[in-house]
This record gives structure tokens, sequence and C-alpha cells, in this order.
């Protein structure tokens, strides 16, 4: 592991973000679409934002955004299983608040574009 700053992972992180914000608050009317892809995406953005600041083996950076994603899925369900609730309309928003399997299936498409930026050199592996 070597610490960088890449400026072209933080363009793509960065505009990421911006289009995650937007599906999040202006695509309602996209329904399940705008969840699938923002779950697609947000892998693809944690992904991002690791190659902005750390250089790690292929695919090793992948496999971290993809372990958030789950992290996040399997917090969920033990909330779920708990009886807790998430109040925080934010929150809700960010790490959601029902389990699903297709969160899953999208964050598994979305490590697999991450590994495609990391091949494509896309999102630059500084070696």
């Amino acid at each position: 592991m070597r610490w960088r700053f890449d400026r072209t992972a933080a363009s793509w992180a960065v505009g990421l973000f911006v289009l995650l914000v937007l599906l999040a608050t202006a695509g309602a009317g996209l329904g399940w679409v705008r969840s699938f892809a923002g779950d697609v995406l947000a892998v693809v953005w944690v992904h991002c934002v690791l190659a902005c600041v750390v250089w790690l083996r292929p695919p090793v950076r992948p496999l971290i955004a993809l372990s958030v994603g789950l992290a996040v899925e399997a917090g969920q369900y033990v909330s779920q299983q708990a009886g807790w609730q998430v109040t925080s309309p934010v929150l809700r928003i960010v790490l959601g608040s029902t389990p699903d399997w297709l969160d899953v299936v999208a964050y598994v498409i979305g490590f697999g574009l991450a590994c495609v930026l990391e091949r494509r050199s896309m999102v630059n592996p500084v070696r």
C-alpha cells in the first residue's frame, strides 16, 4: 500500500458523488432504477475515493469497495432483525433501511465496473 493523490480518481469521485446526490434527491420518479443504479454507482464511488489516496494491488480496491457495500447491507439486515428503525431521513438515503438481495446484485455489478476502471486505467493504478 502506498499513499498518493490521484487527480483522475478525484475527478471521478466528485463526478460520481454529484450523480449519486442527484439520483437520491431528484430521481424519485425513477423508482427501483434509481435505487439499483445508485447502489451500483455507490460501489464504484467508494473505489474512486480509495483510488484518490491509496495505491493497492488490483483487485484490492474494488474488493474493499464491495465489502463496504456488503457491510451496509448486513447492517440493514441486523437492524431489521433487531427491530431497530432508522429515523433520520439522511441516514435512510445514505445507508438505506431495508435489506434486499437485489442490492447485493447491484454491489457485485459495481465491483465489476470498478475492476474495469482499474484495468482500463481510467482510475490510474500508479505503480
